[in-house]
């Protein structure tokens, strides 16, 4: 069974225009042009634009998620992956939904709200093996203690503070400027700084978390939801940074 590429639009939701797009950076090739110049899509094809769809909800670029296709033969168990994903997602979700109507009931009533209801499903913890398993359980419990220190408006704080971070470094992904240009830089300063709250940023540490920054996809979509490509400044800015300054 086929689908024009009209039909494959409308059902994902998406544009004729993205799909050719796709196919011209060598992401979602059609089965067949036909005679009257449409794409035609069989299974596969639906299949591969599903797992296209689903890493751009994760906030991968294109070229990123080129890489992964590559890298994913098996379709099966690339699907198996979206799938524990997406329900780990879910189940994340649903904790900041029961968190949010409880922060609304006791703001309504006038109670006395818990941190802990509060942050549910906030959960800094989901980085607890990439910390552990780069930079020793000393550093994660160090980081974990500090954290759980922290009143609920101080922790609201420290996030807000790394989003406008993100922010900026999208907007100067924006302007074109350079890695090392002397606004980025400062932009990487900041960053490091933001770090120091919570461990002392050694030169390593910093080049590493760069990195993790692009090579991990949940990284990735925290700066990319500002604007694709950020994540890969960010990591380019920190070496830089790290490589002058530690």
């Amino acid at each position: 069974m086929e689908w024009s590429i009209q039909e494959i639009a409308k059902k994902a939701g998406t544009t004729s225009r993205t799909l050719r797009h796709y196919g011209e950076r060598g992401l979602l090739e059609p089965s067949r042009i036909g005679a009257n110049g449409y794409r035609y899509y069989d299974q596969a094809g639906l299949v591969r634009l599903q797992r296209i769809l689903l890493l751009r909800e994760l906030g991968l670029s294109l070229p990123a998620i080129a890489e992964v296709l590559a890298g994913q033969q098996d379709t099966s168990a690339a699907l198996r992956t979206h799938l524990a994903l997406l329900e780990q997602e879910r189940e994340r979700i649903g904790r900041q939904i029961a968190s949010v109507r409880t922060t609304l009931h006791k703001t309504e009533k006038g109670e006395e709200l818990m941190a802990d209801e509060v942050f549910d499903g906030f959960d800094h913890t989901v980085h607890e093996k990439e910390v552990t398993e780069r930079w020793g359980r000393e550093a994660y419990e160090k980081g974990d203690r500090w954290w759980r220190s922290l009143s609920a408006e101080r922790q609201k704080a420290f996030m807000d503070e790394q989003a406008g971070i993100a922010r900026d470094f999208a907007r100067a992904l924006q302007q074109g400027l350079a890695a090392d240009s002397d606004e980025v830089q400062a932009l990487a300063r900041r960053q490091v700084a933001w770090l120091s709250s919570t461990t002392t940023p050694t030169k390593e540490y910093v080049i590493g978390l760069g990195r993790m920054y692009v090579d991990d996809p949940r990284f990735t979509a925290h700066y990319d939801k500002h604007g694709e490509g950020t994540a890969v400044l960010v990591r380019d800015a920190m070496e830089i940074y790290a490589e002058r300054n530690l």
